[in-house]
């Protein structure tokens, strides 16, 4: 499988191979998102969400939090809630 030349390092601050680089296959579009296609060590091809490579333009979020915020407001949010709705489900009471 050829590759693009070009190579990709995961950036993503929760990715257990953060700073790890990859040899770019292609770019697609999967799940909704765009992905690269990059190959393992082994030869394996593998799909990447662009947002989580170095190939991912800064966002304003990223540029501004500069490291110091580890999710955005709206996301921690929505992590309440979903855990909310959870520990509801489960039986977990109110508080």
């Amino acid at each position: 499988m050829g590759t693009t030349g070009e190579r990709a390092r995961i950036i993503h601050p929760f990715h257990p191979q953060i700073g790890r680089e990859f040899e770019i296959v292609e770019r697609r579009r999967y799940w909704g998102g765009d992905h690269l296609i990059v190959l393992e060590e082994d030869g394996r091809p593998r799909a990447i969400p662009v947002a989580w490579t170095s190939v991912c333009e800064e966002d304003a979020f990223r540029r501004i939090a500069r490291g110091r915020a580890a999710v955005r407001f709206v996301d921690a949010l929505l992590l309440c809630d979903l855990l909310d709705g959870l520990r509801q489900r489960l039986g977990g009471g109110d508080g």
